[in-house]
């Protein structure tokens, strides 16, 4: 992972408890596709953050286990979901033992993996036939005014990771590992489910504001950033009369894990 990678992918904990407070969940329907051909009920979110995909998961009466690395943000999951089994670790390690969940997800986090060091690992804890599903939350741009918003926020606030492109590219290594071992897993699949978020202007200029772009941003460019997008929503109807609906996409990419692995040669 190069040093810009590294520097956006930890800098969620200095906002961890405005990313609790204004980060979406995600769509249930979304999150049944991703399940729906799990071998069974145990689950692990990786890269849990502070627990929007866990909490939409636990809701939907699934056993789950929250798997995240940064402590501030860790701590905000334990406070918001007591009952859920929380643990410190990473993608790369994963505090589980070998085949002992039914899935993996990861939302809005697996852009931010060590694949090649995270795909067998997260191979190890699945059981056979488990899947692997990643899951997006994205602003719908379709629609004209948040196509207009994009434009006005910039990439570091409604970024290029938003993209159905970057759900491949976030699995592209998941098929072999750096010791040449091939980690197996099947043909991706996605799929993508209509999601919203009540926000005003104010708790919307206050969710871009946790986006990774946004956080490393020097305070000036930051104030700059988001002084731009409170301009465009102020002078879009859509937006400038109290509560509205933000229109998204809750974006899915699965794969089955085989049930088995093996060493190949060619890579060795």
């Amino acid at each position: 992972m190069d040093r810009t990678h590294h520097l956006h992918a930890s800098s969620f904990g200095t906002a961890a408890a405005a990313y609790a407070a204004h980060r979406p969940d995600y769509a249930p329907t979304a999150v049944e596709w991703a399940l729906e051909p799990a071998p069974g009920p145990r689950v692990l979110d990786l890269g849990a953050g502070t627990g929007k995909l866990t909490g939409t998961v636990a809701a939907l009466g699934v056993d789950v286990i929250a798997v995240e690395p940064d402590s501030a943000m860790l701590a905000e999951l334990r406070r918001t979901l007591p009952s859920v089994r929380a643990l410190s670790g990473s993608a790369e390690r994963i505090p589980l033992p070998d085949a002992s969940v039914h899935a993996v997800l990861a939302g809005n986090a697996m852009h931010w993996f060590d694949m090649a060091v995270a795909g067998p690992e997260i191979a190890r804890v699945l059981a056979p036939e488990g899947i692997l599903a990643g899951l997006w939350n994205l602003l719908d741009d379709r629609i004209d005014w948040i196509a207009g918003l994009a434009w006005a926020g910039g990439p570091a606030a409604i970024g290029p990771r938003d993209t159905l492109g970057s759900w491949r590219t976030a699995t592209a290594h998941l098929h072999r590992s750096g010791t040449g071992e091939t980690v197996a897993f099947g043909t991706p699949e996605q799929a993508e489910f209509p999601h919203t978020q009540r926000r005003d202007a104010d708790s919307l200029v206050a969710t871009l504001g946790t986006r990774a772009g946004v956080l490393v941003m020097s305070d000036p460019d930051r104030a700059a950033t988001l002084g731009r997008i409170r301009e465009f929503l102020a002078r879009t109807s859509e937006a400038n009369t109290g509560e509205f609906e933000l229109p998204m996409l809750t974006g899915v990419l699965r794969v089955r894990r085989s049930s088995s692995r093996h060493h190949d040669s060619r890579l060795a």
